[in-house]
């Protein structure tokens, strides 16, 4: 057996609607796991960078997967969103302020900005002005926050981050692994049960 300790993956994009309806889940899981084994976060790259607006039958697309979200898990969105921005399938730069909050030891308190910007408040986080806007809600250096974001070291350790991702088989989000030494093992998304996945885990740890 691997010396090793245990992490656990969770490979996310803060612009997944998905995400954004596993988030309670994530946040039960999440508390009942941080004394068991060491949780990382991986940003996904769900789309890159685009200045162009997004089609419609596109917007149409994603429009009906927040309605069905809501209507699965009782989600909150605000389908303003689709009529009062310019919606661009763009979650690159929505990325990298979640690595250059990182820096600041602020990932999950920008996740939940730009979650709450974006599904409750028709803010469009694709747009580099919403991002530092939310940095400073919460607090951050901002002035650190705005060199970060641009700069060719954060868009370097995205790419970087995205191919581990990858690597480890986080091609859709969420996605959750465990990983010990050379044992890499996903667990299926429990959407509504944060307890069937903590069994899954023990389970899992039981066994490397």
């Amino acid at each position: 057996m691997s010396k090793e300790t245990a992490r656990l993956y969770h490979v996310y994009d803060p612009m997944c609607a998905w995400c954004w309806g596993y988030k309670p889940t994530w946040l039960q899981l999440e508390s009942a796991l941080k004394d068991k084994l060491e949780i990382v976060y991986l940003v996904g790259g769900l789309a890159p960078d685009s200045d162009t607006p997004m089609p419609m039958e596109m917007r149409n697309q994603i429009a009906s997967y927040w309605n069905k979200i809501e209507s699965l898990l009782g989600t909150q969105f605000n389908h303003d969103f689709w009529t009062s921005t310019t919606p661009r399938r763009s979650t690159y730069p929505a990325c990298r302020a979640m690595l250059s909050a990182r820096r600041q030891g602020a990932e999950k308190q920008m996740l939940t900005a730009i979650q709450h910007a974006y599904y409750l408040q028709a803010r469009n986080p694709s747009d580099v002005s919403t991002l530092i806007e939310l940095a400073r809600e919460i607090e951050l250096n901002v002035e650190q926050f705005e060199r970060d974001l641009g700069s060719s070291e954060i868009a370097q350790a995205l790419i970087q981050e995205l191919r581990f991702a990858r690597s480890i088989g986080g091609n859709s989000f969420p996605s959750l692994f465990v990983v010990k030494g050379e044992s890499i093992t996903e667990l299926p998304i429990n959407y509504q049960d944060a307890k069937a996945t903590l069994n899954q885990i023990d389970h899992v740890l039981a066994k490397i």
